[in-house]
């Protein structure tokens, strides 16, 4: 009996070909994007394959196509709370960047928001609306997607704390819709989105003076914008440990403005690694696991990092 062959191995040639076939022209598609540009801390290697689907119906193709063909995907939003290493991301990566993706629409006391929503926008839509209880959004440099993907917090309020209902799609291609009180929410998580793409949520907005929603974007811009830098960063690096909150830990130790190549340890937030324009993925990694190893010898604490890293070296 004879063996049979293995199958050849796709290109990232083959792989863009097969793929833009299915795709409709407004559907974006490009082999070695930058993605140093796509992120807020501004480093890491290029995308092997880069889409932008121009709608829901588009994006089920890119995943139906990445399940049958074993080919592996990372989603972008709009790069913050990411470390993309300097070899950048095999694969495709998908962002939803599309218009279709990024409508906020106002129902009642609730907005019905895309994933790819600014966080800042929606904010500021629930404002002009009079509509309360969504101003921390503002302080979040994200989109909606990540937002839920991570459950992100700022200002002492929470994503899901505000989500009525969320819309995702599984890796076939499958929409769904689901309450929030069904959806298992964690810190900084929302394990349900680590198997499915966020499309979009229905957020419960409360009615509000529109000058006490203002005071509050107010209070929340300037409590961001002097407690964090204004350089590209990621955001906060480490998750807070039970002994300390992990910015005090590190001012603490005394490693505010420690340096490896371009990247620096924030002289104003001790949890914010900045990239002075030089910086590479390989400064920013070196620079975590010199803060790792001061925070593991001087008090004996392991820090996990809050930022996702992903790539290649």
């Amino acid at each position: 009996m004879t063996a049979l062959a293995p199958a050849p191995v796709m290109t990232a040639a083959d792989l863009a070909a097969e793929l833009g076939a299915l795709l409709a022209p407004a559907s974006v598609l490009r082999r070695n994007e930058p993605l140093a540009k796509r992120t807020t801390l501004r480093v890491g290697g290029p995308a092997e394959l880069y889409v932008e689907p121009a709608d829901e119906a588009e994006l089920a193709q890119v995943l139906r196509f990445c399940h049958e063909h074993d080919v592996s995907f990372f989603l972008l939003g709009r790069g913050s709370n990411l470390l993309i290493r300097d070899g950048g991301i095999r694969g495709i990566v998908i962002h939803l960047g599309a218009p279709a993706f990024s409508h906020i629409e106002v129902d009642g006391e609730q907005l019905r928001c895309g994933a790819g929503a600014k966080l800042k926008d929606i904010a500021l839509t629930a404002k002009r609306h009079s509509l309360g209880g969504l101003e921390f959004l503002e302080g979040i440099p994200g989109n909606l997607g990540g937002a839920l993907r991570m459950n992100a917090g700022a200002m002492n309020g929470w994503t899901f704390e505000a989500v009525e209902s969320l819309r995702f799609m599984d890796y076939t291609g499958v929409a769904h819709e689901r309450a929030a009180r069904d959806v298992e929410t964690t810190y900084r998580s929302c394990p349900l989105l680590k198997s499915a793409v966020a499309l979009g949520a229905v957020l419960q907005g409360r009615p509000a003076p529109r000058e006490q929603i203002e005071a509050k974007l107010a209070e929340c811009q300037q409590r961001r914008w002097t407690s964090q830098p204004k350089e590209p960063s990621a955001g906060c690096i480490f998750k807070n440990t039970k002994a300390a909150p992990a910015g005090k830990l590190v001012d603490e130790l005394g490693l505010k403005g420690t340096r490896v190549g371009g990247a620096v340890v924030s002289g104003i937030h001790g949890n914010f690694i900045i990239n002075d324009g030089t910086a590479t993925a390989r400064d920013v990694l070196a620079l975590i696991e010199v803060i790792r190893t001061a925070a593991r010898a001087a008090r004996g604490i392991e820090l996990e990092t809050e930022v996702e890293i992903v790539g290649e070296d």
